[in-house]
C-alpha cells in the first residue's frame, strides 16, 4: 500500500501544472508563486544525458572533472568500438577497471580490485536484479548493446547506490523509458556486428515514435556465438605439466568413465562449450510534459550459454561441461517533476521490479539446479533548488530480494533480504572551491530457512544498521587544473551468501561455508583527484587507500571444517574447503589516464592517450588477497576526421606474482588493437562502420582476476565488423 501510495503521487506530479506542486499553501495577501518557464519537449536532463563530460548517475549532475572520485563514461564511438556480449569485458579498457572473463559469456567488472557483492551494476539506476553477485559463472541480465551510454563510478560516490557499491557503481544508461520527444516525431536505430574469434553474430534495433506527447518505444537484439577461438592452449603450462603426469597413471578399472588427462592437455585453439545465444526484446512508453515525464517499460532476456570446463589435471579431480540457461522479465518506471520551486528544483522516482530464474543444465540437458530469484527496487530522489553557492539532493532507497536455489548445487537457503537506506549529497561552490559532503544510514534485514522449513542460524534472521558518510573538496589551482581530496567512512552489511552459504559450487571448485555470526564491514578511506582539462590535452589522476576492519573474504580453509558444517545435513565435501572469514585489510592504488593533440595533419588530428592503473591488496595473517588484477598500461595513438577515424593501441599487463595461499602466478601479456571507423554524413550522424582487429598477435592472455584463468584464456585475434546507424 506504501509503494502503491508512493508510486500514484509521483506519477500525479509529473502531469499536474507546475505551480500545483511547487506554490506554497496560499495566505491572504500573499503573492502568488512564480511559474517555472515551460522547458519545450525535451524537459527532463535529455541534453546532459549527450554531454560526454556530465556524469548523469550522480543525483546532482557534475562535469566528471569535478566529481571528487574517479570516474568514467563510456559512450559514441569508444562504446562501439568497446562493445561485447558483457559488461565486464566491455568496460574493461577503462582505468581501475577488470573483468572477471568466466569465459566469453560471463564477465562482471572489478573495480579497484573487488568484486562480487561489492559492485553494484545497474541499469539506469536501478540495480540488474539478477544473481549474478552469487558467482562468477553468472551472467549479468543486462546487454550492453542497448546501451546509450556507461558511466562508472568508484569510491565513496558510488554508496549513494548502497552500501554494496564499497567498490564502485557500472551505470548503463538506455532509453527503454524515452526521455525525450523525437526531433522529427520518431527515431530509429540499430547495430549489426560480426566477430570472428567466436563467430559472433549480433543485432540489434530500436525505435521510438511521438504521438504528440506520447512517445512509445520497442528494441530487440539478437547475438549468437560459437566455441571461442583463443591464442594457444586451453590450459596453462602448469596444469598441462601436471594433466600429462597424471595421464601415465593406469586408470582405475572400477572407474566407468576415466578421465583422459592427455586430451585435456592437448585442447588448444578453441574453448569447448562456450558457445551462446542471446536474445532481448523491450517496449516503453512515456509521457513527457512541459515540466515532468512518467514512462513505464518492459524487458525481456534469455539467454543460453556454456561454460568453460575445468579441466581435471589432477587424479581425483571430477569435470562438468554445465550450460546455463536464463530467463528474466522486467518492468521499469521512471518519472520527473521540474517543481520550479525556491526550495526543490526537482522530484525524480525511479523502480524496477523482475522474476528471474536460471537452470544449471547437464551436457544431456538435464536440470541439475535452478536458482530463482524475484527482486523489487525503488528510488526518490529530491533535488534541493541552488540557493547561493549551495545545492544538494537527498532521497531513499527500498530493496526487497527473494532468493532461492533448488537442486544438486543448492550451496545457499532460501533466503529474503530487505534493505532499507537514506542518503543525502550536500555541496557548496565557492568557485575555485568546492566542498561536498554525503551520509547515507542503511537497515538490512536478512533471513534464511532450510528447504524443510527448519531455522538453522540463531532464530534464522539478521538485521544490520550501517552508516556511511564522506567529505571532501577540490580547489581549482588554474581555469583547468583541479585538485581534490576526499575521507570516506563506510561500513556493509554481509549479504546472504556471505552468511549462510553451505554447499558445494563445483563452478568455483570449492565447497563454500558462510559465518551467520559477522559483524559490519568497515572502512576507513581516503583518496586523491587531480583533473586537468584544456585545449588539446586532458589528465585525470585518482589515488586511494581504504583500511578495513572485519574485512569480508574467501579463503581454503582445512576440509575438517567444511565436513563439519556438513554432517547434520549428510552432505559430500568432495571439493576444495572455502571459508567466509573476518580480518582486517587494506587496498591502495593509483589509476590515471591522459590525452594530448599531438598536432593536424591535412583533416586529420593526431591524439596520443595514456592509461594504467595498480591496486595492491593485503589481509591481515593471510597475506595478498586473491584475484588482485596485476598493473598494466595501455597507450593508443589515433588519427580523427570528421569521417574517418583510426587508432591503433598497444595493452602490457604485468606479471602477478603477489599471491594467495591458493593461487597461482600468472604471466604478463602484451596485446596490439587496432581499428578504423568511417562516418560517411559526419562524427554526429549516428551512423559509423567500424573494422577492428583485436589482440592481433594472437597472443595467449589470461586475467587474473579471473577464477578459471589456468584453464580458459581471453580470445584470440578477433576481427570485427560492425555497423551502427541512426537517425
Amino acid at each position: 500500500m506504501i509503494r502503491t501510495t508512493m508510486l500514484t503521487g509521483v506519477a500525479l506530479m509529473a502531469l499536474v501544472p507546475v505551480h500545483a506542486v511547487a506554490a506554497p499553501a496560499a495566505r491572504a495577501g500573499a503573492a502568488p508563486a512564480p511559474v517555472a518557464p515551460p522547458l519545450a519537449a525535451a524537459p527532463i536532463d535529455a541534453q546532459e544525458a549527450s554531454r560526454e563530460d556530465i556524469i548523469i548517475t550522480a543525483p546532482v549532475q557534475r562535469r566528471e572533472d569535478e566529481v571528487l572520485q574517479g570516474t568514467s563514461v563510456l559512450k559514441g564511438d569508444a562504446l562501439t568500438r568497446s562493445l561485447r556480449p558483457t559488461i565486464g569485458e566491455t568496460l574493461a579498457q577503462l582505468p581501475g577497471v577488470s573483468a572477471t572473463s568466466f569465459g566469453p559469456n560471463s564477465s562482471r567488472p572489478v573495480l579497484r580490485g573487488l568484486q562480487g557483492e561489492r559492485i553494484r551494476v545497474l541499469t539506469d539506476g536501478i540495480g540488474s536484479i539478477d544473481v549474478s553477485n552469487t558467482s562468477v559463472d553468472h551472467a549479468v541480465a543486462i546487454n550492453p548493446l542497448l546501451a546509450d551510454r556507461i558511466e562508472v563510478l568508484r569510491g565513496p560516490s558510488a554508496l549513494l547506490f548502497g552500501s554494496s557499491a564499497l567498490g564502485g557503481v557500472v551505470n548503463v544508461i538506455d532509453s527503454r523509458i524515452p526521455r525525450a520527444i523525437p526531433e522529427n516525431g520518431f527515431r530509429l536505430s540499430g547495430i549489426g556486428t560480426y566477430g570472428s574469434a567466436a563467430d559472433e553474430r549480433t543485432g540489434q534495433l530500436a525505435g521510438d515514435v511521438a504521438l504528440g506527447r506520447l512517445v512509445l518505444h520497442a528494441d530487440g537484439s539478437y547475438t549468437a556465438t560459437s566455441d571461442l577461438r583463443i591464442g594457444g592452449f586451453a590450459l596453462t603450462p602448469a596444469r598441462r605439466a601436471e594433466a600429462l603426469a597424471s595421464s601415465l597413471v593406469p586408470p582405475d578399472p572400477a572407474d566407468p568413465e576415466p578421465i583422459n588427462f592427455a586430451a585435456n592437455a592437448a585442447i588448444r585453439n578453441r574453448l569447448p562449450n562456450t558457445a551462446s545465444e542471446t536474445w532481448t526484446a523491450g517496449f516503453g512508453a512515456s509521457y513527457i510534459g512541459d515540466t515532468g515525464m512518467i514512462g513505464i517499460s518492459y524487458g525481456h532476456y534469455d539467454s543460453l550459454y556454456g561454460v568453460p570446463v575445468r579441466y581435471a589435471t589432477q587424479l581425483g579431480e571430477g569435470q562438468e561441461a554445465p550450460r546455463i540457461d536464463i530467463v528474466q522479465n522486467r518492468v521499469d518506471l521512471r518519472a520527473e517533476v521540474e517543481t520550479g520551486g525556491e526550495i526543490l528544483e526537482r522530484i525524480k522516482f525511479r523502480a524496477g521490479h523482475a522474476t528471474y530464474r536460471h537452470f544449471e543444465l547437464e551436457p544431456d540437458g538435464e536440470i541439475a539446479t535452478r536458482f530463482f530469484n524475484n527482486g523489487l527496487e525503488g528510488r526518490l530522489e529530491i533535488i534541493q533548488a541552488k540557493r547561493g553557492v549551495w545545492s544538494g539532493a537527498s532521497g531513499v532507497q527500498f530493496f526487497n530480494r527473494q532468493f532461492n536455489v533448488d537442486g544438486e548445487e543448492a550451496f545457499l537457503p532460501r533466503s529474503e533480504t530487505n534493505q532499507t537506506g537514506l542518503f543525502t549529497l550536500q555541496q557548496l561552490d565557492f568557485g575555485r572551491f568546492k566542498a561536498e559532503a554525503g551520509a547515507r544510514y542503511e537497515f538490512t534485514d536478512l533471513s534464511a530457512r532450510t528447504p524443510d522449513g527448519d531455522l538453522r542460524f540463531f532464530d534464522g534472521r539478521r538485521d544490520f544498521g550501517a552508516f556511511s558518510g564522506s567529505i571532501g573538496g577540490s580547489y581549482g589551482l588554474t581555469d583547468n587544473v583541479r585538485a581534490g581530496l576526499n575521507f570516506s567512512y563506510t561500513e556493509r552489511a554481509p549479504s546472504a551468501e556471505e552468511l549462510f552459504a553451505n554447499g558445494g559450487h563445483p563452478a568455483t571448485q570449492a565447497y563454500e561455508l558462510g559465518n551467520p555470526t559477522f559483524r559490519l564491514e568497515r572502512s576507513v578511506g581516503i583518496e586523491a583527484t587531480l583533473h586537468a582539462h584544456g585545449d588539446g590535452y586532458s589528465f585525470d589522476l585518482a589515488a586511494y587507500y581504504n583500511d578495513f576492519s572485519n574485512f569480508i573474504s574467501e579463503n581454503q580453509v582445512d576440509q575438517a571444517v567444511c565436513e563439519a558444517a556438513a554432517s547434520p545435513s549428510g552432505r559430500d565435501v568432495d571439493l576444495p574447503c572455502f571459508q567466509f572469514l573476518q580480518g582486517d585489510a587494506r587496498y591502495y592504488g593509483v589509476e590515471a589516464k591522459g590525452s594530448l593533440t599531438l598536432g593536424q595533419i591535412a583533416d586529420f588530428k593526431i591524439n596520443a592517450d595514456l592509461l594504467g592503473d595498480y591496486v595492491r591488496a593485503d589481509l591481515d595473517n593471510l597475506g595478498p588477497a586473491p584475484r588482485i588484477p596485476p598493473a598494466r598500461v595501455l597507450g593508443g595513438l589515433e588519427a580523427q576526421s570528421d569521417r574517418i577515424n583510426g587508432r591503433v593501441e598497444v595493452e602490457h599487463v604485468f606479471v602477478q606474482n603477489r599471491l594467495a595461499g591458493f593461487e597461482t602466478r600468472t604471466v604478463d601479456y602484451t596485446m596490439v588493437n587496432a581499428s578504423i571507423a568511417f562516418s560517411p554524413f559526419g562524427r554526429d550522424s549516428g551512423t559509423t562502420l567500424l573494422v577492428s582487429a583485436n589482440n592481433l598477435f594472437d597472443v595467449d592472455a589470461r586475467r587474473h582476476a579471473s577464477f578459471l584463468k589456468d584453464f580458459a584464456p581471453l580470445a584470440g585475434r578477433d576481427i570485427r565488423v560492425t555497423a551502427r546507424f541512426g537517425f
